[in-house]
């Protein structure tokens, strides 16, 4: 279940005030977009290609390579506190062998100075290393999912992947979010998260930068 522990832990950061808007990172850096068309409709991230670019790369290899069409987004948790709705999105490759590549370094929000703020898209991992093609979208600020140096916790030290934020959608991330789960499906603390009715990614493609006069 390694592949589903990114994010889950998120039950254990506290609340933090929401942003009327998907956060982005104040200095400017070198972005791509991407568009993700579901069925619930589209999603589009803007992707730290210059602050976070193994990470980022990883995800535009997935885009670029069809891997991510067809998938599904699978997990929708649901947490009480806070600015509502909150929690997570979750879909990906679910190490499906046709689909997934294998685990990338680790980016630290330490290093790449970016943070789990609203509409962040985090990658998955069992631990350091292990990321690859599932990741989550937060639908509030959870910061505690950002890397503790201080922390004696290596989970925390490390903490999780950030590589870019919703720009436009943040409505259809809701929306799946609010779609039923299933109470029987799932395991340990992720059971009753898992959607009765997965929301298909019919494709995923880069958006070209608009043409300047």
């Amino acid at each position: 279940m390694k592949r589903l522990l990114a994010a889950a832990l998120a039950l254990l950061a506290p609340p933090l005030s929401a942003q009327e808007e998907a956060a982005l990172p104040p200095a400017e850096s070198a972005r791509t977009m991407v568009v993700l068309q579901t069925t619930a409709g589209d999603i589009t991230v803007a992707l730290e290609t210059e602050r976070a670019p193994i990470t980022a790369g990883n995800f535009l290899r997935y885009v670029d390579e069809d891997r991510f069409d067809g998938m599904v987004f699978y997990r929708a948790m649901k947490l009480d506190w806070g600015d509502q709705p909150n929690g997570l999105i979750q879909g990906g490759t679910q190490w499906d062998p046709d689909r997934v590549l294998p685990g990338i370094p680790h980016e630290p929000t330490t290093v790449t100075g970016l943070s789990h703020t609203k509409g962040a898209l985090s990658m998955a991992m069992g631990e350091p290393g292990t990321a690859n093609g599932d990741f989550s979208i937060f639908l509030q600020d959870s910061t505690g999912m950002d890397a503790d140096p201080k922390s004696e916790d290596p989970v925390w030290r490390n903490g999780y992947a950030v590589f870019g934020y919703v720009t436009d959608g943040m409505e259809v991330v809701q929306a799946i979010h609010a779609m039923p789960t299933d109470p029987d499906k799932g395991e340990g603390w992720m059971k009753g998260q898992m959607m009765a009715q997965p929301v298909k990614i019919v494709e995923a493609r880069r958006l070209e930068p608009a043409a300047s006069d």
